[in-house]
């Protein structure tokens, strides 16, 4: 029956659905809560938060229970924070592997661990069409969810309970990210509650989607409702139990050691025993061998419902578990023993797959630094191979200190030779040009080893599939649009600078005093050219010129200055200009950084998954392995490995339907 009042409107029960956080609160003894909470009224206060309602552990003692809760609780913290956001191979897989683990310690582990006397959960899943509903309501004694034509629609899934067990479902302690509603025609993903006094005190029965639905949202809805099961009732019919996809499921029931009962629906019972036995062999093969087999034959239903005798021994089983609190906690250490080592299991492998994009995301960093490394190289080097004493910047060079004066200026061995270079700088051409020209090739050549940096790594990213993905529709080829702009303007300022460094070093020799109130502009000019000097970068027949130019330059310097201050001149100036364009080509290289960054992966974050492993095995050591349940415990029917048959394996439900067919 349906729980009264309100319950027929279909209203959530706890109000808007809640967002995937972990529930905290002690470990309990699993006793229900009673009052308003148990009346299917909305749940308020401490029944709601998923705090301690009583004290105590089902099993083990409190201290253990609570270091496993902590330690679980990080692993999930650990688990949700771990980025996957390359597309590498296999990523796609490791990300539902990380999400799965998430739902599974959010919708059973961590709730059960925290109240290990909360009622077990028996969950009814199966293919479309398996009897999942019929089976429920067979089991209730009435009708509870509904079951033919309306599936596969997509329906809420429907948890039935005893009306005293209210208040350890109307809350979000288990399925937090399932609102709960109470009306017949839920639909979408929500938690129907339906409360019925023949469900016994300390059990609730959930019909789940079809696992194999058309609709996704009910696979995967089914999926997860297995997994926040205690007791796995798996629902299959004589013609489907060889699909592929419930084998699927019910391998990691296999790998979690679950408790489980399968259900072999509209058996013929001339083909009982071969059929049963095949799945039995099934079931071995697949891991399962301890898995318990029911057989229902194929019977006319009454009032939608199996015939009692149907599900006399699942129901009697299920009461059985309940009724006896010793039986009850051996199910519960088994299934959270088990479920604990799959999660462990788990862990590496995905850890493996965490240190493998953050060694992939070092590899596309690492062509980006190679990349822009390498420019900054090349400017530096262009700044100070000779590189930029041509062209532009060596004509205007030659128009300003014109020709044969200079030099007989310098070879003359004159006692006042700065007087002399002060004079022949006086009465040459302004100096502008030349440093105009000095200018220009500097922006040419920054811009152009930037848009070298950037079309090496947008080629290398590219030809990286998970690479590719990250600059798809960014612009990132070439250098930025304003570059050149903001180069230039680091340029002058570099240039203010080196004729800040010629009046600075002479504003302390009284001797030349005179040569720079006429000619700092020339000094600075004549410094710039200097800082050119060397002719590595030249070709043979500028070599010769651009040679004469740089002795011409650092001769004039040496006689205003000195040489050891020409030489500090030269090096403070050149570095100047290297951390300044070094700064301009890392804001460039920025723009490929800033997309590596965004992956927000952290180098440790592989170790931190194994160490919270770790330390969730530590602290789950009490539970032991997760042994085999005693005969009476392990469920109805017979073990799978148990049922055997004589004779040729039976044929397939569609090889009998093509032989009926054809037999006529």
């Amino acid at each position: 029956m349906t729980a009264e009042g309100d319950a027929v409107t279909g209203e959530p029960v706890t109000g808007d659905a809640v967002t995937r956080e972990p529930v905290t609160g002690h470990a309990l003894t699993g006793e229900p809560v009673t009052g308003e909470a148990a009346t299917g009224e909305a749940v308020t206060g401490e029944a709601a938060t998923g705090e301690a309602v009583t004290g105590g552990a089902g099993t083990g003692d409190a201290d253990s229970t609570d270091r496993l809760l902590s330690a679980l609780t990080a692993l999930r913290t650990t688990v949700q924070d771990a980025r996957l956001p390359l597309d590498l191979p296999g990523a796609d897989h490791h990300r539902r592997t990380a999400r799965r683990l998430v739902e599974h310690l959010d919708d059973y582990l961590l709730p059960r661990v925290r109240q290990m006397g909360a009622p077990l959960l028996a969950v009814v899943g199966g293919s479309t069409g398996a009897g999942k509903s019929t089976l429920v309501n067979s089991l209730v004694g009435s009708e509870v969810t509904a079951a033919g034509v309306l599936r596969p629609t997509t329906r809420s899934p429907v948890l039935v309970h005893h009306p005293d067990d209210t208040a350890w479902f109307a809350t979000d302690r288990i399925l937090p990210t399932l609102p709960r509603v109470t009306g017949r025609d839920a639909q979408g993903r929500a938690l129907r509650l339906v409360a019925d006094v023949d469900v016994p005190r300390g059990l609730a029965i959930l019909d789940a989607p079809d696992i194999d639905s058309v609709v996704e949202e009910n696979r995967e809805l089914g999926e997860e409702l297995l997994g926040a099961a205690d007791l796995w009732v798996f629902v299959t019919t004589a013609a489907r139990y060889a699909d592929a996809v419930p084998w699927d499921l019910l391998a990691a029931a296999a790998r979690r050691r679950a408790v489980v009962t399968v259900v072999l629906n509209r058996v013929d019972p001339p083909a009982r025993t071969a059929v049963a036995a095949d799945l039995g062999r099934m079931l071995t093969e697949n891991g399962l061998p301890e898995a318990r087999l029911v057989t229902v034959d194929e019977a006319a239903l009454v009032d939608g419902r199996l015939p009692r005798s149907a599900v006399a021994d699942l129901d009697a089983w299920l009461r059985a578990v309940v009724g006896d609190s010793g039986a009850r906690e051996q199910v519960v250490h088994r299934t959270v023993a088990g479920a604990v080592e799959d999660v462990l299991a788990t862990v590496p492998t995905l850890a493996s797959a965490v240190d493998e994009h953050v060694a992939h995301a070092g590899r596309l960093r690492s062509q980006l630094d190679q990349a822009y490394d390498d420019a900054r190289q090349r400017v530096a080097a262009a700044t100070s191979d000779g590189t930029m004493l041509r062209g532009e910047v060596l004509a205007r060079w030659q128009e300003f200190v014109g020709t044969g004066e200079v030099f007989r200026a310098i070879e003359a061995r004159v006692s006042n030779l700065r007087d002399r270079a002060a004079a022949f700088l006086r009465g040459r051409p302004a100096p502008e040009p030349v440093a105009e020209a000095i200018s220009s090739g500097l922006v040419d050549l920054v811009v152009d080893a930037a848009d070298r940096a950037a079309e090496r790594t947008a080629a290398a990213w590219r030809a990286d599939p998970a690479g590719a993905r990250l600059v798809e529709g960014l612009w990132l080829t070439r250098a930025s649009g304003d570059l050149r702009g903001r180069v230039a303007e680091q340029v002058r300022a570099w240039q203010r600078g080196v004729l800040d460094l010629v009046s600075t070093e002479g504003a302390d020799k009284r001797s030349t005093a005179r040569a720079l109130s006429f000619g700092v502009n020339a000094l600075g000019a004549t410094l710039m050219v200097v800082i050119f000097a060397s002719t590595g970068g030249l070709t043979t027949a500028e070599v010769g010129v651009a040679g004469g130019t740089a002795v011409l330059a650092q001769r004039l310097l040496e006689a205003v200055f000195g040489d050891e201050a020409v030489r500090r001149l030269t090096r403070t100036a050149h570095e100047d200009l290297v951390a300044r364009f070094d700064r301009l080509l890392d804001d460039e290289a920025r723009r490929f950084a800033t997309v590596v960054d965004a992956l927000d992966l952290t180098p440790a974050a592989g170790q931190r998954l194994r160490a919270a492993a770790h330390r969730a095995a530590a602290d789950a050591a009490w539970l032991g392995a997760a042994v085999e349940l005693p005969p009476v415990l392990s469920g109805p029917g017979e073990r799978a490995d148990d049922v055997r048959v004589e004779g040729p394996p039976p044929e397939s439900g569609l090889r009998r339907w093509w032989r009926s067919l054809w037999e006529g």
